[in-house]
């Protein structure tokens, strides 16, 4: 039950709006809108402008003051604009509120994310994850989303339904969250059996911010075609190849990647699919350094396998796309060696930071692939001489 389907809003015209809440500096914002824009990009919309505002609170009606409600109102009828996108969850009130005043489309960001989960959902379990995830991003707001959902459906006028219906639809998604789990479950089942059966095998995954090029390592570490592209949340099931590593065998697992003011309902229902985090050995953790907020994503990152109890595993920080880093960070102009100082600098510091378990590659490069190679060889070898020692003495 997607709220608003990605056809719906192809090549629409949107706007984004921030609050910069009290002891929150303007340039985190700013950063925050960059990923907001990402999102909206990636779901198929364009944007147009930006507005923020510093408030110590949201409004509890509008989320934002009149007066920049009345301006971003101007603009969307100057404009011509579709929607307007909040990087913060909404209310059902406010949203009916903002909806009122603006006669457009509003989405927040939980629903934005939940709508590009919707159209990347490929498995029946992506699929009842994801519709899980929505119905609980309904279920608080049904109230006041009513006459919103209506005017979305073409309903005429804006009066909605009396209380009894609405207790009705709120039966009726409560039996479906219900239903949702109990097949979730299953299909939980069946996963673990599947994971049981694969042996005395070291299990490894690749962890990370969405976009970093997880993805793409995976095609180039298992010589496999798992789809890719410089998109958000391009992977949401997780593949899991066998890979050989000098007569060694293990287990390689891409995942879903991970963003700030991910949905905490969404990480609940995507708990399942995470198993396969949890229950790794080894942890390949994916960095785009050429990210200019890449030690923030090393941050969310680090929370969200906190969360899922897995942050203490053994794990390879891998710095990705050195390749677009260098162009970034190096004038053509620079001397060579004053490149080569700054590079060991940027290497030993993490190295410093990580204990030594960092490397710096690019997976569409295939730079520094061999030594990744070595890396993980030592770490898995080691967990082979401590559980199956019988088994280690052949690779």
């Amino acid at each position: 039950m997607s709220l608003i389907t990605k056809a719906e809003y192809q090549q629409e015209k949107a706007v984004l709006i921030g609050l910069i809440h009290q002891g929150q500096k303007e340039e985190q914002v700013t950063e925050y809108l960059d990923e907001l824009a990402f999102l909206a990009e990636t779901a198929g919309a364009v944007t147009l402008k930006r507005f923020t505002q510093r408030l110590q609170a949201p409004h509890p009606r509008t989320f934002i003051g009149e007066g920049k409600l009345e301006e971003i109102r101007q603009y969307v009828v100057e404009k011509e604009v579709d929607l307007a996108i909040f990087d913060d969850d909404l209310t059902g009130k406010q949203i009916f509120n903002i909806e009122k005043e603006l006669k457009i489309k509003i989405l927040d960001r939980s629903n934005l994310i939940l709508d590009i989960f919707a159209s990347r959902a490929r498995t029946a379990q992506a699929r009842a994850q994801v519709e899980l995830a929505q119905l609980q991003y309904l279920l608080p707001r049904l109230k006041g989303l009513w006459t919103h959902l209506e005017r979305q459906r073409g309903g005429i006028g804006m009066r909605g339904p009396g209380e009894k219906e609405i207790e009705t639809d709120r039966r009726i998604v409560k039996q479906e969250i219900s239903l949702l789990k109990k097949e979730l479950e299953k299909i939980d089942r069946q996963s673990q059996t599947q994971r049981k059966s694969r042996g005395e095998l070291i299990r490894v995954a690749l962890v990370g911010y969405t976009n970093v090029g997880k993805s793409t390592l995976m095609n180039v570490l298992s010589k496999s075609e798992v789809f890719a592209e410089n998109k958000l949340f391009a992977t949401l099931d997780t593949t899991t190849r066998k890979v050989v590593m000098e007569r060694m065998p293990l287990l390689l697992s891409d995942t879903v990647g991970f963003i700030r003011k991910l949905p905490h309902h969404l990480v609940e229902s995507f708990k399942s699919t995470l198993d396969e985090v949890r229950e790794s050995d080894i942890l390949l953790h994916v960095v785009d350094i050429s990210h200019p907020q890449f030690e923030e994503q090393i941050r969310v990152v680090n929370e969200t396998l906190a969360e899922l109890g897995a942050l203490e595993k053994p794990t390879l920080m891998i710095f990705n796309k050195m390749d677009v880093y260098e162009e970034k960070q190096f004038d053509e102009l620079l001397p060579a060696e004053v490149k080569e100082e700054l590079l060991r600098n940027l290497k030993q510091s993490w190295s410093k930071q990580t204990n030594g378990n960092a490397i710096f590659i690019s997976a569409t490069q295939k730079q520094n692939i061999d030594a990744l190679r070595t890396k993980m060889y030592d770490l898995v070898k080691q967990l082979y001489l401590e559980r199956y020692p019988y088994k280690a003495a052949s690779y």
